[in-house]
């Protein structure tokens, strides 16, 4: 089992979309300070998740949506900011 995951900051607004086989855990490393890029920026809430048979399938996904770029692409899997 894996995910695909974006969560935003409460602080920043920006969105990191990423990859796990466990989702909790991931969430409470990017709150907690350790994943270099999230951290200073929280606190995270997750916005979206998908889930996968398996993890390579996942990051294909995760390249998948990361190559939008746009903001409002990757708002439309889950709506705008309210």
């Amino acid at each position: 089992m894996a995910f695909v995951y974006i969560l935003e900051s409460l602080s920043s607004h920006q969105y990191y979309i990423g990859c796990t086989n466990d989702i909790e855990r991931r969430i409470n490393e990017h709150n907690n300070g350790l994943s270099k890029y999230t951290k200073n920026r929280g606190p995270w809430i997750l916005k979206y998740k998908e889930e996968f048979d398996n993890l390579r399938k996942a990051r294909l996904r995760e390249r998948q949506i990361k190559s939008w770029k746009k903001r409002a692409a990757i708002e439309k899997l889950f709506g705008p900011i309210v």
